[in-house]
């Protein structure tokens, strides 16, 4: 399956809990997050480390012993990196446990890293946080055992003395094309670490948006509306999506080879996929009532999508 196949399952909000605070597990997992990642590695001090594995180990096997997950909601762990033998242990920890959904791991630089995973059970998330990891993006992306691949934006832009977000643009164009050519899911964009700066939260994720990224890593639980907002695609984007599908179907119906829209303008079928794309993610997002309904093939005087006057989408 393709990255532009997924759209239902492609996640919105990853929400980080540090490691060696478990009393916080099970309220993160309670939060609305589609993805909570128990953190091992930036957020837990080197002496509490072990501390903060067996917190996981005995949090991961609880849990699913206990059955307590909201549906949908998935549990990843971020190990420490796999080229120290700290990783090499929270890896080995991991193995087999019903609770875990994937691990996400920091600071991978090349494919020959993840050739560790080959008898690991669960998917992988590769987190691209230097120069090096960037470049070498496509065949990161590329090995077989990567379910995702993200950015590690502080890290990166401290790397490259970067001073500017928009600096980080094109790096961020490289990592969606590359996980684009690669059949990956879209790539979240990084933390925003100012946790009462929401004005600030909405103005990154539009940028992000614009370039391709879907979806964020939060560090706090209040971030979480705001992400969710910024990702919603807009009344006006549902309402063109649907006008595209329809008339795809039309055209479809007719044995037409070329799809053609009420003003004039012809779309392809990425245009029709991303519009499909759209609808799935505004449905997910939205409630139903404010998500735009598309009209009906086979009646010619309902109502035209564009002509629609929806209610405010509100996440």
């Amino acid at each position: 399956m393709t990255a532009a196949e997924q759209p239902a399952s492609a996640k919105v909000t990853w929400l980080y809990v540090p490691g060696d605070r478990p009393e916080r597990f099970a309220k993160a997992v309670a939060s609305g997050a589609d993805v909570v990642i128990i953190d091992l590695e930036d957020a837990v001090a080197p002496a509490r480390k072990d501390e903060a594995r067996a917190d996981a180990v005995a949090y991961l096997r609880g849990a699913a012993d206990e059955g307590s997950r909201p549906d949908g909601v998935e549990v990843h762990v971020r190990l420490n990196d796999l080229t120290t033998q700290r990783g090499l242990d929270d890896l080995s920890a991991l193995l087999d446990l019903p609770g875990l959904d994937a691990v996400r791991l920091p600071k991978i630089e090349s494919p020959r890293t993840l050739d560790l995973l080959d008898h690991f059970p669960v998917p992988a998330y590769a987190l691209l946080e230097s120069a090096a990891g960037i470049l070498a993006a496509a065949a990161i992306a590329a090995h077989p055992r990567v379910a995702g691949v993200a950015l590690g934006e502080q890290d990166l832009a401290a790397e490259l003395s970067i001073s500017d977000e928009s600096a980080l643009n094109h790096l961020r164009l490289q990592v969606v094309l590359a996980a684009a050519a690669a059949g990956l899911p879209p790539v979240p964009m990084s933390v925003y670490p100012n946790v009462r700066d929401e004005p600030g939260l909405l103005a990154s994720c539009a940028a992000g948006r614009a370039l391709g990224l879907l979806g964020r890593a939060a560090i706090h639980p209040r971030q979480l509306p705001a992400i969710r907002r910024a990702f919603t695609p807009t009344p006006q984007e549902t309402a063109r999506a649907a006008e595209i599908l329809d008339a795809a179907e039309r055209a479809e119906l007719e044995g037409a080879g070329a799809v053609a829209l009420p003003d004039g303008r012809f779309v392809d079928a990425p245009v029709v996929a991303r519009a499909r794309r759209t609808l799935s993610l505004a449905a997910r997002l939205a409630p139903d009532h404010l998500t735009p309904a598309r009209p009906d093939p086979a009646r010619p005087d309902a109502a035209r999508p564009d002509s629609a006057q929806p209610r405010p989408v509100v996440p």
